[in-house]
């Protein structure tokens, strides 16, 4: 995956949308730059420019970007042929072809989707994330990921929570701090999830590179905004109580990449000076018994 393939509209500046919401673009907003990561175009100046800055002090943050969305590609395909026919998707973003719950319903057609995401420009786009087959169910709420009780309330109108769900948290805790109480978001999540549920994360780390990490972070706080970069043990700690599925918490490529009908395999480069370089990003994927 390297790009939008999803139809895109005119900005409206500062917009005023539907219900009064409304999109900062004199703040870098981590969904836009993400989107610029994927070749996507809806991100503003400030966004490009942050990314920019991204970009200079670790060549590899758009490869980071693609290789993410292969591994949700690659996870979400697996847990479709496991049986799983629920998945809630927390920090959704702007739509990206193939969006989640496209690849869900290829391999289970009837399969139920829910997208929950507190950004403006996500909710303008909704439209595009509910184009679901005719036997299945997709929907979006409108909720901050850092209230789970507001979106299990709103996701149980839609999921039926006695039976398997999986919990879809991709490129989304990295921008929450333990302050801001990460590890018990996830705990809480999971709580109301039943036995044969499934935890599916993708997290940015600083491990490979701690003083790269640590301007990143200073970059992100200047400007108000969270970056919780986390070492291995660290992302493992949200999969505590859960049975780990094999390989384990690993470096974003090397999650079963025989699994990728698209996207990077293992042995992906780019262009960095450094390509035998891990790409700065942790996965895994953890059942709960």
């Amino acid at each position: 995956m390297t790009g939008h393939d999803h139809e895109t509209t005119e900005h409206a500046g500062p917009s005023d949308l539907s219900g009064g919401a409304r999109i900062d673009t004199t703040t870098p907003h981590p969904a836009r730059m993400y989107d610029w990561f994927l070749g996507g175009k809806d991100n503003y100046p400030v966004d490009v420019e942050m990314g920019k800055q991204l970009v200079a002090m670790e060549p590899r943050t758009m490869v980071m970007a693609r290789a993410n969305r292969a591994f949700m590609e690659r996870g979400i395909r697996w847990l479709a042929k496991q049986g799983v026919r629920q998945f809630l998707d927390i920090g959704t973003g702007i739509p990206t072809e193939p969006n989640l719950h496209q690849i869900a319903q290829r391999v289970t057609p009837e399969a139920r989707v829910v997208y929950c995401d507190n950004d403006p420009i996500v909710l303008r786009h909704a439209e595009a994330l509910l184009r679901s087959t005719p036997e299945g169910v997709t929907e979006y709420v409108q909720a901050d990921a850092r209230e789970p009780q507001s979106i299990v309330e709103q996701a149980r109108k839609v999921l039926d929570f006695t039976e398997p769900v999986a919990l879809s948290l991709i490129a989304l805790l990295h921008f929450v701090s333990d302050e801001q109480g990460a590890h018990e978001l996830v705990r809480r999540l999971m709580d109301e999830l039943p036995s044969g549920s499934y935890l599916m994360l993708s997290h940015a780390t600083g491990e490979f590179a701690p003083d790269t990490a640590n301007t990143a972070t200073d970059m992100y706080r200047a400007r108000g905004l969270t970056l919780a970069l986390r070492d291995r043990d660290e992302v493992a700690r949200f999969f505590d109580g859960l049975e780990l599925v094999e390989p384990g918490v690993e470096v974003v490529t090397h999650w079963r990449p025989e699994l990728g009908e698209t996207g990077l395999p293992a042995d992906e480069s780019d262009d960095s000076d450094d390509s035998d370089a891990p790409i700065p990003g942790f996965v895994g994927v953890g059942r709960k018994p």
